[in-house]
């Protein structure tokens, strides 16, 4: 996990490493019962399920706590599951940050759904002596073949937060962390549509040498994006941050307000995205675009594009391979 700090970010935050500012990585992996790792048993559609979850690469694992507000900073690492998270108690915690940065304002909610490479940033609210275990909770997985096949029906223990008696008072989450500034759809010139089925996008498989889509520097964009598969996939796309314009022609709810550059993709839903790329323009290296889940990125659901200048040549196919995030 890389943080990347902005010196404007809201300093009432939770913002000491280690301390109240905590990174959380969430795997889950197979080990035999001679306590090796393997690819497992437990080989599913979307890629390895595994029936133990790891946090920050450790078993069972906890933190004690010595401030009232802790900050986690959630990271998906696994290669195929899908995770809700929220307590064991259903308390309530603040969420401030996505994959992109701060929301414009915290949002109080009790569970978030990550799939995998989703981020998200939650501050939880402790009482001296408490105990609170995040958990994994049965995530909504939308209209799958088969929620108990893709992890739908799993539950897991993450981290245990452990109070200490005594707390450091910390100050109150601020009411406004960020002023966006949203990319308005009528700015938007080029419109893009991403079908994904069968390990394809737009019926073609990834393939090095081809380029998909040319990008004019400066553009701003709106990508819609369904799956007509009835499997779990998500949507990452590199080199630039997007907002979520609407989901079946619906304002996203609030946790799906911020920058984002991953997202989970129900099957059957239209999700459309806007973006805006920069001047990091050159024909010979591509971008990719690919479902997050590792089986399925692996076997070609895939694709790359390039971002040009306004005047330059669009190409079709790549000579020199240079493949940037």
């Amino acid at each position: 996990m890389f943080y990347v700090d902005d010196p404007s970010e809201a300093p009432a935050l939770p913002n000491r490493y280690g301390v109240d500012d905590i990174p959380v990585v969430v795997q889950d992996k197979e080990f035999t019962d001679a306590g090796e790792l393997t690819m497992g048993e437990r080989q599913a559609e979307p890629g390895v399920l595994g029936s133990t979850v790891m946090t920050n690469g450790v078993i069972g694992a906890y933190f004690e706590v010595s401030t009232e507000m802790i900050r986690l900073r959630l990271l998906n690492g696994s290669t195929a599951r899908t995770y809700d998270f929220g307590f064991e108690d259903n308390r309530n915690f603040d969420l401030v940050a996505t994959d992109g940065g701060l929301l414009a304002e915290p949002y109080s909610t009790t569970r978030i759904r990550l799939s995998p490479a989703e981020r998200a940033e939650i501050i939880v609210t402790l009482t001296p002596g408490d105990i609170a275990m995040l958990r994994s909770y049965p995530p909504e997985l939308g209209d799958v073949a088969s929620s108990f096949a893709f992890g739908g029906e799993d539950t897991f223990d993450v981290l245990q937060l452990r109070a200490n008696d005594y707390l450091r008072p910390s100050s109150a989450v601020p009411a406004i962390l960020h002023n966006h500034v949203r990319l308005q759809e009528a700015d938007a010139t080029v419109h893009r549509e991403f079908t994904m089925a069968a390990r394809m996008i737009n019926g073609a498989q990834m393939d090095m040498n081809r380029i998909d889509e040319v990008v004019i520097e400066g553009t701003t964009e709106i990508w819609e994006i369904r799956s007509t598969d009835r499997l779990t996939h998500n949507f990452h796309i590199h080199d630039v941050q997007f907002y979520v314009l609407s989901i079946d022609g619906v304002a996203p709810p609030t946790e799906l307000a911020g920058r984002k550059d991953t997202i989970y993709v129900e099957p059957g839903r239209r999700y459309r995205l806007i973006m805006q790329f920069g001047k990091y323009v050159d024909p010979e290296a591509a971008y990719m675009y690919h479902c997050h889940l590792l089986r399925h990125e692996d076997e070609g659901l895939m694709g790359q594009f390039v971002v040009v200048g306004t005047n330059d040549p669009q190409p079709s196919s790549l000579s020199g391979l240079n493949h940037q995030h």
